[in-house]
């Protein structure tokens, strides 16, 4: 009897999963050759710098050793800075450093006994890189000796220290030292070492020929500047001058750089775009003229915004250069201190312009800005009151469409904008009452605290009869929920009297809109709102500020009240320029 044999194959998922299975073992095997072919490569990368450290080692052993310098350093010699080696299909960097030594066991120039011949040894220091090898430097240092005993010399030595704002030692700071005023020229770049200093001895001799500048990444700056020179005829920090047999010291301060983020908002915390400014700082290069560190005009872009970068440690001043707007308040009083490595905020509330005017910023003995202080300005004809930390908003034209909504009987096209009922056929209509909606008012913020509701005129005809005007408020932070309340936060009440608080319960609130009521029992009179404010406070205002403003010249007296302070009254306050910063120290 014959046996049939069944022949069985693969099936479709056991040939997907063996490929998958030799895919993953196959990727695994060629990243882990990848990964060892790099590394050898890298290594043959780091056996090359070696070796051609090695034979500029040997080369530099058979020189003579007055030519164990580099062109342009101190001491100065054949060697060059810095040469490309080219080995293979690799360029490598080397970077040669000479120095003199000056070894204690002698004495030390500037020291006691005073070393009249410092240049002890030298110090070589030799440093190969391969920017795409893949491969820290390599670097090595030799010392190289004279045969003979050293004598006395004529040159001098220059030491660098460098440190920061608070007189820490900066190690690894770029120095670079530049003479073009004695042969062969001296041009230098080397770094300070762990106690910040670089010192150069037996250099050549020189008055104010050594230019010297001071880096390190992410740090200011600091450098040394030619006397007589044109902007800085007389510089605090002169080029450095190098006597025979003598030890020149100059010390340069860096530290990180910093950022302000400069703002300029409106009171409702929009941004006020292309505002021109100017910046100071207060350090000085050079005096008989003053010369600034650092002066600089910018203007912030069309968010208001400026981020100012790579800012040394300074006290720094803004001054408001724009045509079209002023400075009402400031959420950091100018000057003020930047710290090294450190973010700073930095905003101006602005408004447009409005000649006469004055800022007035009101303290405790602390520093600490005071909020709700009455500030009076007055003068012949003139008073005003103001709150710090308070500002207003409203209407005072409702003409062209300037609301959101509107009863048909009301007018909002009378003479300068105001509101009134209106007249058909000469008469007001007196049948029933009209209203008018507000447009929305955005404040920026939902940190708000509102204050009293005042209006003008502040009482209306007598024949319109009690109440002919009234006004209700709706706030909401979602801009569509709009419920309209009085004074005791119910939708049966208004506000009647000018100048009443405004219930509690808007606070908290980001959006407003008011309503207005309008109503006579005379159709021969109709009252009339000519203008609305709202006062109110949130954080996109600075505290402890007021801002007068459309001012005409003269003599002010200022009085400033707050409970629990003395009274303060200043009776000289001139007035005599379009703006003007006024600051006030108040006490218990």
């Amino acid at each position: 009897m014959k046996t049939k044999k069944h022949q069985q194959g693969f099936t479709l998922v056991e040939i997907l999963v063996a490929i998958a299975l030799f895919a993953i073992v196959g990727t695994s095997i060629y990243f882990a050759y990848s990964n060892i072919l790099n590394t050898v490569i890298i290594a043959q990368y780091h056996l090359t710098a070696l070796t051609i450290l090695d034979n500029e080692v040997e080369s530099i052993r058979n020189m003579p050793y007055e030519d164990i310098g580099t062109q342009g350093g101190a001491p100065a010699g054949k060697l060059l800075a810095d040469k490309d080696v080219t080995q293979g299909n690799a360029t490598f960097n080397l970077h040669t450093t000479v120095r003199n030594i000056d070894d204690p066991f002698d004495g030390q120039i500037g020291a006691v006994p005073n070393d009249l011949a410092p240049a002890d040894y030298r110090l070589v220091e030799l440093e190969v890189g391969c920017g795409s090898c893949g491969y820290a430097p390599v670097r090595i240092t030799t010392s190289v000796a004279p045969k003979n005993l050293e004598g006395a010399t004529s040159n001098g030595a220059l030491f660098v220290n460098v440190f920061d704002a608070f007189g820490n030692a900066v190690s690894n700071a770029q120095v670079a030292i530049v003479n073009t005023n004695v042969t062969p020229n001296i041009n230098i770049s080397d770094t300070t070492n762990s106690n910040g200093m670089l010192q150069l001895v037996d250099i050549a001799t020189s008055s104010g020929g050594y230019e010297v500048t001071v880096t390190k990444s992410g740090y200011s700056s600091d450098r040394t500047y030619p006397l007589g020179g044109v902007g800085n005829p007389n510089p605090t920090k002169p080029h450095g001058t190098v006597a025979k047999q003598q030890v020149t010291a100059v010390s340069f301060a860096i530290d990180r750089v910093s950022t302000i983020n400069f703002k300029t908002t409106d009171q409702f915390c929009a941004p006020v775009p292309d505002v021109d400014f100017s910046q100071t700082g207060s350090k000085l290069i050079g005096t008989d003229p003053n010369v600034l560190k650092y002066s600089a005009t910018t203007v912030t872009d069309s968010s208001g915004n400026k981020v100012l970068n790579n800012l040394e440690w300074d006290t720094y001043s803004f001054q408001n250069l724009d045509s079209a707007y002023e400075v009402s308040g400031t959420f950091n009083l100018s000057p003020f201190v930047v710290d090294p490595n450190t973010t700073t905020a930095f905003n101006w509330m602005m408004e447009a312009k409005n000649p006469m005017a004055v800022l007035v910023t009101v303290k405790d003995q602390s520093g600490q800005l005071i909020n709700d202080a009455k500030v009076t300005l007055a003068k012949a004809g003139f008073t005003s009151s103001l709150e710090t930390g308070h500002r207003e908003f409203g209407q005072t034209d409702w003409s062209g469409g300037q609301y959101s909504s509107k009863s048909f009987d009301l007018e909002a096209n009378l003479p300068s904008g105001e509101l009134g009922l209106k007249s058909i056929g000469g008469s007001y209509a007196s049948s029933s009452q009209q209203w008018l909606v507000s447009s929305t008012f955005d404040l920026g913020t939902p940190n708000t605290t509102f204050y009293n509701l005042h209006w003008t005129p502040t009482s209306q005809p007598p024949a319109s009869g009690p109440d002919s005007l009234r006004i209700q408020l709706a706030t909401n932070n979602d801009n569509n929920t709009w419920n309209f309340v009085g004074p005791d936060g119910t939708a049966g009440t208004y506000y009647t009297v000018s100048d009443t608080a405004i219930v509690a319960a808007h606070s908290g609130n980001r959006y407003l809109r008011y309503k207005v009521f309008m109503q006579t029992v005379d159709d021969t009179v109709t009252p009339r709102l000519t203008d609305l404010m709202i006062g109110f406070r949130s954080t996109c205002i600075p505290d402890g500020q007021v801002y007068f403003r459309g001012l005409s010249s003269g003599t002010y007296t200022m009085t400033i009240e707050k409970s629990g302070f003395q009274t303060f009254i200043d009776a000289n306050l001139s007035v005599n320029k379009n703006w003007q910063d006024y600051r006030v120290t108040i006490s218990p």
